[in-house]
Parts: structure tokens; C-alpha cells; sequence
């Protein structure tokens, strides 16, 4: 049996109350769950204590089990010193051109690299040459 630690929504239209629950991670997100464990109300103000209320006691008992918290609950866990930071998901590539484009942009780099080299190593020849006709 997976256990999840997630959000499950409560409350009237454009006014979310969301419940910090325990449920098996097959179950609907407003469906059956073991425990309710905190809730979070987005409407108030975020320094507003009642904001964020969590039993942290049974929380622990629930990680210690082996729940698992959604990126949500996990990022509120952070906030109180429970769990470490969620990661950042990782950006789809869907603005990146296609495969081909991207070989050519790469082809086009190098070769702007290797005349930067090479105009660099005629400079780099020239300075020792000046030196020697100084002295």
C-alpha cells in the first residue's frame, strides 16, 4: 500500500480550502483517505497564522511509515524544517529547435570558436617577435 502525504480540495468555487491528508496514492485526490493531518487556506494572507496548520507529530509518523508527500506538501514541510527542499522540475525542451537546427547552431559555434582561436595565435606569435626586435 503507497501512502501519499497531498492536498485534497474543499470549499465553494474560486474560494479553495485545501485539507493536508493521508491517502493511499490509488484513491481520488478529494476521494477516501486514512487520516487528515492539516490544512491550508491560500486565501488568507501569508503571514496569517492559520494559513498553514499542520499536527507535525503525526506527520513524522506518517514519514517514518514510508508516506511519500506531493511536491506541494513537501515544499510546506521545508517551510517548518520536516523535509528538505523539493526539486525543481526540469523544463520541457519544446521551445528548443528541432534536432538538425540545433547541429547546425552547434556546427556554426565551433566554427566561430576556431576563428577566434586563430586570430588569437597570430597575436600571441607577434608579441614574442616585438620583443626580440626591442632589445
Amino acid at each position: 500500500m503507497a501512502l501519499k502525504i497531498r492536498l485534497s480540495r474543499a470549499g465553494a468555487k474560486k474560494r479553495p480550502f485545501y485539507r493536508i491528508v493521508i491517502a493511499e496514492s490509488r484513491k481520488a485526490r478529494d476521494g477516501r483517505f486514512i487520516e487528515r493531518v492539516g490544512h491550508f487556506d491560500p486565501m488568507l494572507k501569508k503571514d496569517h497564522p492559520q494559513r498553514l496548520v499542520m499536527n507535525q507529530d503525526r506527520i513524522k509518523h506518517w514519514l517514518a511509515s514510508g508516506a511519500t508527500p506531493s511536491t506541494r506538501v513537501q515544499g510546506f514541510l521545508h517551510t517548518v524544517g520536516l523535509a528538505e527542499k523539493p526539486a525543481v522540475p526540469t523544463q520541457s525542451k519544446k521551445h528548443l529547435p528541432k534536432a538538425k537546427a540545433q547541429e547546425r547552431l552547434k556546427a556554426a559555434a565551433d566554427a566561430a570558436e576556431a576563428a577566434a582561436a586563430a586570430a588569437a595565435e597570430p597575436a600571441a606569435d607577434a608579441a614574442p617577435a616585438e620583443e626580440a626586435k626591442a632589445e
